[in-house]
């Protein structure tokens, strides 16, 4: 066998076949390194390649070897006298289940070789104003055996289900951690210490597993056991394809800790534009340059979520970006409107300004429950985190919850009880689709999906995290009222604006676009005693290209445990007010609708509801 050193070239990093042979490139700060590599079938060790000083550039080891076939090989790195996967690997060749403990022979790394046909695929690139985004853990998502899926828990299991996302409107997917990454520690593999998501605790037990997978991974391959099949690259790739002929998005969580190196990201992110074909990323975090992610050529199409990002410093402090991708995803919005639907006081103002708040040039992420933190369901099932299962003394997880359990810790018998908590979650889901920004759903949550009040289940690979497909049956009333309000939402252009509405009348129409109700019309009552308020929105700003105009919405909330009165303002000559929707029973509706005092243009409205009303002709 001979061996050819070429012009140094360490990039990309990891092994590479290039020109007959196979290019190493090896980070080290030892002099003894190399590569071991090994009979992709038998297992047994074929050569060793020892680097030396002529190959070094900087700490980074480069060598093109050739009189190697890359179809039938693998390799370990080696510093000294310790073995290293390649934490650039493309590929790990053998098929490890999830959650069983690995060595470092099962992570002996492959080449890609196989070209995949991506046929005519394209980024859909939807605006902000047009997404409803769908989070979900790819195992958990179909793993359960009520998904009925062939694949479950997988890749291709996800992509049996693109039928029933675009019936309940999901128009963007967003995977938790689906890189590769090891749930269980691996024995001999070298490891890296880092601070853990905010919601994580320390591993209570070396052989717990991380289920989640908010650890540094192998950033550069789909996670294998993920994939029904041997092939978790072309998987993932046919399931980014049928996405993209459906007119869907998918987005994919990345979690950096402190010691990736950060010049590496934008390396790692450009990867999977071009290699997967991905829509956009989610950033997890400290440190992140997310600006500079943003400011990236290639990039530039990409969606990037991140806590915050500063647009003037992206797209200069004056004009419009062509094509605004980054958009804020941080947990403000959620909390507010958790306290302002259970009750709490003082919260009008911040709920009015979350429902309407669009960042300038960019998007920005709203939910009211995510993969940490307590479900749809729980939020109004239980005051207190139940995170017993996870074996630490119920210490892990967020003690702040802003939920409240409508009388009662748990399940419960008491009817009453029950059909409070209906409400609420039909209050809840129309607090989310009903603002302005982008709309986010953790999965399960538009049929109630309960983890029985475990709000951080990082360790739990069972039926606590796997999606339940039987309460689309047993809570079908919240289930059809979800995709009530998606198609709502859909078909009213002024409740998705592509920029925040003014509060003026700008097109001398003799309404602004949007305007604020209390007892009397055009006088909202937003002190800390009032938890009711009126919400107009004026049709005739809807101007988009999708129609001429809208109809007048006007969206009627009583978070107070007693019915209050509201003004609707008067209507443009030949149109009148008529209910379309509410969140309370309609007995309940006509027996307070029935006491009215105070004129024509006056509501009594249900406690802990919310009522809505369309212009219609007179």
């Amino acid at each position: 066998m001979t061996e050819k050193i070429l012009q140094k070239k360490p990039y990309p990093m990891g092994a590479h076949p290039e020109g007959g042979g196979v290019r190493f490139s090896f980070v080290s700060g030892s002099a003894s390194c190399g590569v071991l590599l090994y009979d992709k079938t038998t297992g047994k060790q074929r050569r060793k390649i020892n680097f030396d000083d002529a190959d070094r550039i900087g700490r980074v080891y480069c060598r093109t070897v050739f009189d190697i076939a890359p179809e039938s090989s693998t390799y370990l790195f080696f510093e000294n006298d310790r073995l290293v996967p390649d934490e650039r690997a493309r590929v790990f060749p053998k098929r490890i289940a999830f959650g069983k403990k690995r060595s470092l022979e099962d992570l002996r790394a492959g080449f890609l070789t196989e070209a995949f046909d991506w046929e005519d695929d394209c980024f859909p690139r939807l605006p902000y104003n047009r997404m409803l985004v769908y989070c979900m853990h790819v195992r958990g998502f179909t793993k359960h055996a009520s998904s009925n899926v062939r694949h479950r828990g997988t890749f291709a299991g996800i992509g049996e289900k693109i039928a029933y996302l675009k019936e309940i409107g999901v128009t963007t997917i967003e995977l938790q951690p689906a890189y590769e990454f090891t749930e269980i520690a691996v024995d001999g593999e070298c490891r890296h210490t880092s601070a853990a998501m905010p919601v994580m605790q320390e591993l209570a037990e070396e052989e717990k597993i991380n289920y989640w997978g908010y650890k540094r991974g192998y950033y550069y391959m789909p996670k294998g056991a993920y994939a029904s099949s041997g092939d978790p690259g072309t998987e993932f790739k046919t399931l980014v394809r049928s996405l993209h002929a459906e007119g869907m998005e998918l987005i994919m969580q990345f979690y950096f800790p402190n010691e990736v190196k950060r010049s590496e990201i934008s390396e790692i992110l450009r990867f999977w534009v071009l290699e997967y074909h991905v829509d956009g990323f989610h950033l997890l975090g400290e440190n992140i340059p997310a600006d500079l992610l943003a400011a990236d050529d290639v990039l530039a199409d990409s969606k990037l979520w991140y806590y915050c990002f500063d647009t003037a410093a992206i797209y200069g402090r004056t004009g419009e970006s062509p094509y605004p991708h980054t958009a804020e995803y941080n947990d403000c919005w959620c909390y507010d409107m958790r306290r302002f639907l259970k009750g709490d006081g003082g919260m009008l103002g911040s709920v009015l300004y979350h429902m309407r708040h669009i960042p300038d040039r960019q998007g920005r992420i709203h939910y009211l429950s995510n993969y940490s933190g307590f479900t749809l369901a729980d939020l109004v099932s239980y005051d207190y985190k139940h995170n017993e299962a996870n074996g630490e003394e119920n210490r892990d997880g967020t003690d702040y919850n802003c939920s409240w359990n409508c009388g009662e810790e748990g399940s419960t018998r008491r009817q009453a009880v029950r059909q409070l908590r209906i409400k609420q979650m039909k209050n809840a889901i129309c607090l989310l689709l009903l603002s302005q920004s982008t709309p986010l759903i953790f999965m399960g949550d538009e049929f109630g999906n309960s983890q029985k009040g475990n709000n951080n289940p990082y360790c739990q690979d069972n039926a606590v995290t796997w999606l339940d497909w039987g309460g689309i049956k047993k809570n079908r009333e919240i289930w059809e009222f979800w995709k009530k309000l998606v198609d709502f939402r859909k078909n009213h252009p002024i409740l998705r604006p592509a920029k925040e509405l003014r509060l003026m009348d700008y097109i001398a129409c003799g309404y602004p676009d949007l305007s604020y109700h209390g007892h009397n019309a055009w006088c909202p009552q937003t002190e800390n005693i009032y938890r009711h308020i009126g919400i107009m929105f004026c049709g005739k700003y809807a101007r988009t290209g999708e129609s001429c105009d809208d109809t007048f919405i006007y969206l009627a909330m009583n978070m107070h445990w007693d019915s209050r009165r509201l003004a609707l303002p008067r209507l443009p000559a030949g149109m009148r007010w008529e209910e379309a929707f509410a969140t309370e029973s309609a007995d309940a509706v006509r027996k307070t609708s029935s006491a009215e005092e105070c004129g024509e243009f006056r509501r009594n409205i249900p406690p802990r509801s919310i009522t809505v009303y369309l212009s219609v002709s007179a």
